[in-house]
C-alpha cells in the first residue's frame, strides 16, 4: 500500500508524464479529496493553483467512481474542455482525484479551417468550354467510378484487376487521346510495355 505522500509522488509523476505526452494540449490535475483543496497542476491551462479550493464539498469518498468522464467543461478563456477523472481512494482512505483535461480549442479550429477550405458552397462548375476534350478527367473519373464499384481501392489493385480496368477503359475509348497508354501506365503503375502488350490482346495483334 501507498502512504500518502508516496501516492502523491506517484500520481505527480503520472500527471507529468501524460502532460508531457500531450503538450500542449493536456492539463493535469491532482484534487486531495481530504482537505478539498488542489494538490497538484501538470501544464496549467486553467490558471488554478495548488491550495486552490478543488470544488469538491459536496462530494463524499464513497461518491466518486473510479472513472468518471469524459465529460464537458468550460475554460477560464471560454474554450471547450473534455475531462476525465480517476478516483484513487478506498475504504476509508478518500485519495486523490486524478482530472485529465484536454484542451479542444486547437482540434474545434482545425476542423472549422477544413470545412471552410473544403467547402462546396465556394466551388463553381467546371467551365465546359475548358473540360469538354478533358482526356485526363475523364480517364479520372472513368477509372475511380470502376474501382468505386468494385469496393476497393487504386493502391490494392493486383495484376489481374489491372488488366481488367485497362481493358474497360480500352473499350469506354480512353486510348484515343494522345499520351493516354503512357498517363495510363503511370496512374496503374505498371510499365508502358505491359499496357502496349494488354492493348495487342485487345486487339487481337
Amino acid at each position: 500500500m501507498f502512504t500518502q505522500k508516496s501516492q502523491l509522488d506517484v500520481l505527480t509523476s503520472v500527471a507529468d508524464g501524460i502532460a508531457a505526452l500531450f503538450f500542449p494540449s493536456v492539463e493535469v490535475v491532482i484534487h486531495d479529496v481530504a482537505t478539498r483543496k488542489v494538490a497538484y497542476i501538470a501544464n496549467n491551462l486553467s490558471k488554478r493553483k495548488p491550495g486552490d479550493d478543488a470544488g469538491l464539498e459536496e462530494l463524499q469518498g464513497s461518491d466518486l467512481a473510479p472513472v468518471t468522464g469524459p465529460y464537458e467543461k468550460l475554460n477560464w478563456d471560454g474554450k471547450k474542455m473534455r475531462s476525465v477523472s480517476v478516483a484513487t481512494g478506498s475504504g476509508n482512505d478518500p485519495g486523490y482525484l486524478l482530472c485529465i483535461n484536454l484542451s479542444t480549442a486547437i482540434f474545434e479550429e482545425a476542423r472549422n479551417a477544413l470545412e471552410l477550405f473544403l467547402s462546396v458552397t465556394r466551388l463553381q462548375p467546371q467551365p465546359e468550354q475548358l473540360f469538354r476534350d478533358d482526356w485526363q478527367e475523364n480517364i479520372n473519373t472513368f477509372l475511380h467510378h470502376w474501382i468505386r464499384q468494385r469496393n476497393t481501392s487504386l493502391n490494392a489493385l493486383n495484376r489481374r484487376e489491372k488488366k481488367e480496368l485497362v481493358i474497360a477503359l480500352h473499350e469506354e475509348g480512353a486510348f484515343r487521346a494522345r499520351n493516354a497508354a503512357e498517363y495510363i501506365a503511370s496512374v496503374l503503375s505498371l510499365g508502358r510495355t505491359t499496357i502496349y502488350k494488354y492493348l495487342r490482346e485487345i486487339r487481337g495483334e
